[in-house]
């Protein structure tokens, strides 16, 4: 109830921001879920598991905010009580990037040392955090229309009204994270504009009932601003010990990090930083990990097979370009496509990974859209959309590597990077079963030191011996990076083994094989393997 020195708005005005209250929350509520997706994923990516466990945990903790939002209507419909609840949902919102931090920086530090008991933990702790600013939204629309509701009669009409209101703000809610705020603020940025947003109307519809409830929920702001102030100074993650940060952005795609060590080697680290997506060094050209096997791929022709006879190249997944790099040094000026779908990682590759040769075309498309425009033909399609520890599944079918079949050259060769254990081939039997649909003969490379293997897929049907004869056959002014890929990529042959299923758009659980095989991994003790 309001003071009775203090004079209430208008009924026409308490109703018209209460609208404004309901389309606020409802856009929070959407924002926080998008954003929530964000905050986890940079740690634990954003597979269907993940977006299973947010989605089913805020639909819950929605469910009980609307039964509980009705009963406490019920007993206390003020509009005092409906503004005190708007406030809190909207601070403790806020508080979810400043108080998750601390715990995401536990988690990665737990996923690089492999502690499983604390990346479980950190994971749950962090999907309880949005418990109860989520429940509190959920009390918002049922506790409007008790408010709003002045004749049994008009219920129907008041409620249709609230959602649709409601509803409307759930849409701004759903795309100026993705489109507008994440890409050009960050994960926690975005929070705290939607937070500060509700919590503004909050606390201004209080002090249109009560000036002094509303200044006694001041500090609430305040403490937002300190914490945001200390808090969000520091990296997002942390960089690998003995490494040092050079840059660090959100895209609206992923966290992204360039770290480098103390010889100047840099890496391109992406989201949870599991993987090395790229590698750069100004003296340094061949790494001894997967890009190299690229260069690989089209010596599995028949010899003779010479350098002159690669035309022109593809990438999917070009990253930070060290797969472009690496062509371009041995085949000086090679007309390049290179697809990359975040431009955000085109940006960090350009500034400070030496991707600028004068032949890579950079498209900043999804892959397989945009292999599908271009016209080109291609000696080699290179493949290494891999986001540890999944291949993007639309990457995987029957479908696509016909596509890009009808973009190979007669002496075309497919190669494709994908993720394994030492006792788990599943997706590397799968994968090889569905491009043994579309191609005569496939080649299997494992990569040493490492949990990735490639598969190289050629239009015309090749031996796995070609390599070692086109590798004694190079000419002696073969770029020397080309024969220590060969080398290292014939010592690396292993025998094909296609799986039992072939994938397509219509069927391709990747997600699922992938989440299994981590699970199997983790339960069989895997962990120990990069620990020992």
């Amino acid at each position: 109830m309001a003071p009775v020195s203090q004079q209430l708005p208008s009924p026409r005005i308490q109703i018209r921001f209460l609208y404004l209250a309901v389309f606020a929350a409802g856009m929070t509520t959407l924002g926080v879920e998008f954003a929530a997706s964000r905050l986890l994923g940079s740690i634990y990516g954003d597979s269907n598991l993940v977006w299973a466990n947010i989605i089913g945990l805020i639909l819950i903790y929605l469910t009980i905010g609307y039964f509980v939002g009705g009963r406490w209507a019920d007993r206390s419909p003020y509009y005092t009580t409906f503004y005190r609840l708007i406030a809190w949902a909207a601070f403790l919102s806020g508080l979810v990037p400043l108080v998750a931090r601390p715990i995401l920086t536990a988690a990665a530090r737990a996923v690089q040392d492999f502690d499983a008991a604390l990346t479980v933990g950190s994971f749950v702790s962090v999907l309880v955090l949005f418990s109860l600013p989520v429940t509190l939204l959920g009390c918002v629309s049922p506790f409007s229309i008790r408010l709003a509701l002045s004749d049994v009669r008009q219920a129907g009409g008041i409620s249709g009204r609230m959602y649709a209101i409601s509803t409307l703000g759930s849409i701004i809610g759903t795309f100026s994270p993705v489109l507008l705020l994440i890409p050009q603020l960050g994960t926690a940025r975005t929070f705290l504009v939607f937070a500060g947003t509700l919590l503004a109307v909050g606390l201004i519809g209080l002090a249109l009932q009560d000036r002094r409830a509303a200044f006694r929920l001041a500090w609430m702001p305040v403490v937002l601003a300190a914490g945001a102030f200390l808090l969000l100074r520091q990296p997002i993650h942390p960089a690998p010990d003995g490494m040092t940060m050079i840059f660090e952005d959100e895209s609206a795609y992923n966290l992204i990090q360039v770290v480098e060590d103390e010889n100047g080697y840099r890496y391109l680290l992406l989201n949870e930083g599991q993987g090395v997506h790229s590698q750069w060094h100004p003296d340094d050209l061949y790494y001894r990990r997967t890009w190299g096997f690229f260069l690989a791929g089209p010596y599995f022709n028949a010899p003779p097979y010479t350098p002159d006879q690669v035309e022109r190249i593809a990438v999917i997944g070009l990253a930070a370009g060290t797969i472009a790099r690496q062509h371009d040094a041995v085949y000086p000026g090679l007309p390049m496509d290179g697809i990359e779908i975040d431009p955000g990682i085109v940006h960090a590759g350009q500034r400070y990974m030496g991707m600028t040769q004068p032949g890579l075309n950079i498209i900043v498309e999804d892959g397989r859209f945009a292999l599908n425009r271009l016209e080109h033909t291609y000696t080699m399609i290179g493949i290494d959309a891999y986001r540890v520890p999944y291949v993007p599944w639309h990457l995987t079918t029957v479908e696509f590597f016909e596509e890009a079949r009808d973009r190979l050259a007669e002496d075309g060769v497919l190669v494709m990077n994908v993720g394994r254990t030492s006792n788990d081939r599943r997706l590397i039997e799968v994968l090889t079963r569905t491009l043994l649909e579309v191609f005569p003969t496939v080649h299997t490379l494992d990569v040493p030191n490492s949990y990735n293997t490639i598969l190289v897929a050629t239009v015309q049907p090749t031996q796995p011996g070609n390599l070692a004869a086109n590798l004694s056959a190079l000419p002696p002014d073969a770029h020397p990076i080309l024969r220590e890929a060969l080398t290292d990529a014939a010592g690396s042959i292993v025998p094909t083994t296609p799986g039992d299923r072939v994938l397509t758009d219509d069927h391709a659980p990747v997600e699922s094989i992938v989440d299994s095989m981590v699970i199997e991994f983790l339960l069989g003790g895997g962990l120990a393997e990069f620990t020992n």
